[in-house]
């Protein structure tokens, strides 16, 4: 049931409209920050069209349909190949794609028309799920488009996505948005208290460092994400003095490292979250919208050292360097570039002059 979902009340307020109303969509496009539930939801609305006894106009939870619809069979690493087809559920009117590797492809989305087209097995409606809807690529958002012209009345289709600017406009012409917010730090850290997921004091870390995804705050190892953001700690008090290049130099191999490989955008998250929590306390903005709150101290410190204009242009220069990773750059070369002449930077940037005619 929707009221046993975290966070996202006025989502809740208006599915359930929809649902009271009997007109739910045949294509809908969830969109929000990673984590935020958009899967689950999407669950409950299939849960609510297929429960036997429904309470409210929603799925009881209770019953065998509703359970089923939540387990996913996903294929082993060792079936890699079965990626590219639909991933079924225990309910059989639910149905799950998600991107084999890099991209949908149009072999998923072909799927997707055929099944949509024949009738409920069990319930009253069937779903398709897509997750990363964004990497649907040229070919296989044209092969779904077949399908979202002209939904059959008996079927649902469900993209998710954080970056909807991603899909095609014919795409979003066809689908009705529903935007999902981050979930407050207060629900996240309610939620694991009183789910015995974390301490109090855990808990709220947690919270603060999650940015509003209750999914990134459970499957967050808690150990490796200290160790992740002391070394980003040590990256940024270097560039606060200036003076400590070696640190610098030795936090980029380390970045680069093989065993780090997979972590680079992540350190680099941690690094801007820290960056600006730095730059808040320094403005002396209240310390309740820190992130990082249990390094309140080292990070005052911090604030208290650096001109207000560093911070902001740090934050570019690490996005630029984001966008030079869709090509093949090298990495560590672009990483000790990057470190130095943040470090370097003794000026602020030009203030820019507009001419009134």
């Amino acid at each position: 049931m929707f009221e046993q979902l975290v966070g996202n009340d006025r989502v809740k307020r208006l599915l359930m409209r929809t649902l009271e109303s009997g007109r739910l969509p045949g294509a809908l496009l969830f969109t929000g920050e990673e984590g935020v539930g958009k899967k689950l939801f999407a669950v409950e609305l299939a849960r609510a069209l297929n429960c036997p006894k429904p309470k409210n106009n929603q799925g009881c939870g209770e019953c065998g349909p509703c359970k089923r619809a939540a387990n996913f069979n996903y294929p082993s690493a060792s079936e890699a190949e079965e990626f590219k087809g639909i991933i079924w559920s225990d309910h059989p009117d639910l149905g799950l794609v998600v991107a084999p590797k890099r991209l949908l492809v149009v072999e998923q989305m072909r799927q997707i028309e055929r099944e949509a087209n024949f009738r409920p097995y069990e319930g009253k409606a069937r779903f398709f799920l897509v997750e990363d809807a964004d990497k649907l690529n040229d070919p296989s958002a044209n092969a779904l488009l077949k399908v979202l012209e002209e939904p059959p009345d008996t079927s649902h289709i469900i993209l998710m996505t954080s970056r909807p600017a991603m899909l095609l406009p014919t795409i979003l012409s066809r689908c009705q948005m529903i935007r999902f917010a981050p979930v407050t730090p207060e629900e996240i850290e309610n939620f694991l208290v009183k789910n015995k997921l974390a301490s109090p004091a855990e808990a709220r870390v947690r919270a603060r460092v999650a940015r509003g995804s209750l999914g990134r705050a459970i499957g967050q190892d808690f150990e490796e994400f200290s160790s992740r953001r002391k070394s980003m700690l040590r990256v940024l008090e270097a560039l606060a003095t200036g003076k400590d290049q070696m640190q610098l130099l030795k936090s980029s191999e380390e970045l680069n490292s093989a065993q780090q490989k997979e972590e680079y955008e992540v350190r680099l998250d941690v690094l801007e979250a820290l960056i600006r929590d730095a730059w808040m306390l320094g403005l002396k903005a209240p310390s309740e919208g820190v992130a990082n709150i249990d390094l309140l101290p080292q990070l005052q410190t911090i604030g208290n050292q650096i001109e207000s204009w560093r911070p902001a242009r740090w934050i570019s220069q690490i996005e630029e360097l984001r966008e030079q990773l869709v090509v093949n750059i090298n990495r560590k070369a672009a990483t000790d570039a990057l470190f130095l002449t943040m470090a370097s930077a003794t000026q602020p940037p030009p203030k820019r002059r507009f001419l009134i005619k």
